[in-house]
């Protein structure tokens, strides 16, 4: 007798068997995917040992080794001008047994200056905070705590009254050891004129190579800021060194070397200064009744204001001057009397020349606005008679051109310099700024390297 087939279990079959090869599936998929994901994770766990371990060695081992042998390093200065404060974060290499070399330069500036917080000091923090959010972001995090933070106030904050210019760097100094970076007791401090011209000699011998090639001849360095002006360059004719004042010739050691420099900073001749001065007003205070400051070296119909060091001056020209050049010069020589020191070696020293040197040169087209130049000190006598011959007639858009060049020829005469002496004028050099911050950051860690090790 045939059976009847049973449709329900046949139905049970058809459903149970591609159930199972689901479950089979599923089940073959999970441990695949725990698999893959057990390796990926104990991949991951070795690559994060690794990049520990060398996390470890760089924290203990700084400044950290590169690859092809070099040992790289940072550097972060802060620059407190009169005018603005900036911050210069440097990136070094170096071989073994060699000399440095900058890699990067990382730069960026905020107006106004330091000296702008005098009363509310404050204020200052913010600015300081947001330039140390660019070192940040620009240093590797595992750099931090070896990368030397310093901060060097120039001629603005000399001018301050001393209680007011040392609440302002305690200020600073808090915000710096609040930081990540390697904060010592002397971060903060104001720059005397003759580091400054030192730091900014280091820069230029620095760049040039003079201090990379044993016998190479240095490089003398001219820097006319706002408030201070400086000379520099290492002598080499023993009447130098037997004739020059005290507080000229300054002692500096550099790789294992010493070298005894000329430097000199006069604080009241940077170009502000002067122009304060040749007014005839006061540093640091209003005229009296709110007297209007008249000069022979502006032009004659000339009538306005001028801000310097947060005081308002309300100047004019001379009425119905005549021959404003000799008028002018005559003024500015009275500024300059028996306060520059002249020493002859100037004449045999190659000298670059910064600041408001460039600047002046670069604004009635002695040297290009980009690339620098080169000039003869005569250049500027020439500019300054031409410039004051035509603002007798016409006015012009900077007011204090004939002031200004006029100025700076004579100071560079007063140097000793004579009219058919080159300078070089550029504000880089092998593509670098050539800000005195260079020399002054280089300087301050070899000084560490000289103190972590003595024999070296």
């Amino acid at each position: 007798m045939r059976k009847i087939p049973n449709n329900g279990n046949l139905k049970m079959t058809k459903v149970a068997y591609p159930l199972g090869l689901f479950i089979c599936l599923f089940i073959y998929v999970a441990y695949i995917k725990w698999h893959w994901a057990s390796a990926t994770q104990a991949f991951f766990s070795i690559t994060e040992v690794a990049s520990g371990a060398r996390r470890v060695q760089q924290a203990h081992s700084p400044p950290e080794t590169a690859a092809r042998g070099h040992e790289v390093f940072y550097g972060i200065m802060f620059d407190a001008g009169s005018t603005g404060t900036r911050v210069h974060i440097f990136q070094f290499a170096r071989q073994p047994g060699e000399t440095p070399t900058l890699t990067h330069e990382t730069f960026k500036a905020l107006k106004p200056g330091l000296s702008a917080y005098a009363d509310d000091v404050e204020k200052s923090t913010s600015g300081i905070q947001e330039l140390l959010d660019v070192a940040k972001q620009d240093i590797p995090f595992d750099f931090w705590k070896a990368t030397p933070l310093v901060l060097k106030a120039t001629a603005g904050l000399r001018l301050l009254p001393g209680e007011k210019a040392q609440k302002l760097l305690q200020k600073v100094k808090e915000v710096f050891k609040a930081s990540p970076f390697l904060v010592g007791d002397d971060c903060v401090s104001i720059m005397n004129g003759t580091d400054e011209g030192v730091s900014a000699w280091i820069t230029v011998n620095f760049l040039t190579g003079s201090l990379k090639t044993s016998g190479r001849s240095s490089v003398g360095m001219l820097d006319l800021g706002g408030g201070s002006t400086q000379i520099t360059f290492l002598p080499r004719v023993e009447d130098t060194l037997q004739t020059s004042p005290p507080g000229y010739l300054t002692s500096l050691q550099m790789f294992n070397r010493t070298y005894k420099l000329y430097s000199y900073s006069y604080l009241g001749l940077g170009l502000m200064s002067a122009r304060l001065a040749i007014l005839g007003g006061m540093e640091g205070k209003p005229a009296e009744d709110g007297k209007e400051l008249v000069s022979p070296c502006l032009s004659p119909g000339f009538t306005g204001e001028w801000e310097h060091a947060e005081i308002t001056y309300r100047i004019s020209g001379q009425k119905a001057a005549v021959n404003l050049h000799e008028l002018c010069a005559s003024r500015v020589l009275e500024i300059l009397r028996n306060k520059v020191h002249r020493t002859e070696e100037v004449k045999d020293v190659d000298f670059y020349a910064f600041s408001y040197y460039y600047d002046l040169a670069a604004n009635v087209g002695l040297i290009d606005v980009e690339k620098g130049g080169s000039l003869v000190v005569g250049d500027f006598d020439i500019a300054a008679k031409y410039v004051c011959r035509t603002a007798e007639t016409r006015p012009q858009g900077n007011p204090f051109l004939c002031m200004d060049l006029t100025y700076i020829s004579l100071l560079l005469q007063e140097f000793g310099f004579p009219e058919n002496k080159v300078l070089k004028l550029t504000r880089k050099i092998n593509n670098v700024e050539t800000s005195w911050a260079l020399g002054a950051i280089f300087h301050y860690i070899d000084s560490l390297s000289r103190q972590k090790s003595p024999a070296l």
